[in-house]
């Protein structure tokens, strides 16, 4: 009920704890022994990746292990937030969660439908994350309005991986 898009967000980092939690809401590992996650996917394929962007650099969320590599040194949100028509929201937040889509991985199983199986998994993710950034006291709010090759570009995106959202995370501005 108090889940609320939030463009409002001062600038004060995350701790390590709430950058754990909401990577984990929206893909974390909830069943070890089939590697089930958070959010339903077509096929258990799981095309989905994530990419944190923080003051401190680029970091890409592996499920299998609940943790981050570094994929960029330094602060590439004002950078982000240019390939997002200059929304400022993504140059003051703590951090700016991208979700990537990979429609190969559904493709293989569900040939024309995988992309829109994959957009609905994307959704699944956003929400999961954008409802835990609530429970945790945290602003956030789901941007879509960005170039996608210009996001690609700026986290250095392998080829045939494409931006779908980019959700915005930090302490609420007083």
């Amino acid at each position: 009920a108090k889940r609320r898009s939030n463009r409002n967000l001062s600038g004060e980092a995350l701790s390590r704890e709430q950058i754990s939690q909401l990577a984990w809401s929206a893909q974390g590992i909830t069943d070890s022994q089939r590697l089930l996650r958070s959010a339903p996917s077509a096929g258990a394929l799981y095309p989905l990746e994530l990419y944190l962007v923080t003051a401190e650099g680029t970091f890409h969320y592996m499920p299998a292990e609940h943790g981050l590599v570094q994929t960029a040194q330094g602060d590439l949100r004002a950078r982000l937030s240019e390939a997002a028509l200059g929304q400022p929201t993504i140059a003051r937040a703590a951090l700016d969660v991208v979700v990537v889509g990979v429609y190969e991985r559904t493709k293989k199983k569900y040939g024309d439908r995988a992309e829109r199986y994959v957009h609905v998994e994307a959704g699944h993710a956003a929400q999961n994350l954008l409802l835990e950034a609530t429970s945790l006291g945290l602003g956030a709010v789901p941007m879509g309005a960005f170039d996608d090759g210009q996001v690609a570009g700026v986290l250095s995106l392998p080829e045939g991986w494409t931006p779908l959202y980019i959700i915005p995370v930090g302490h609420p501005a007083a």
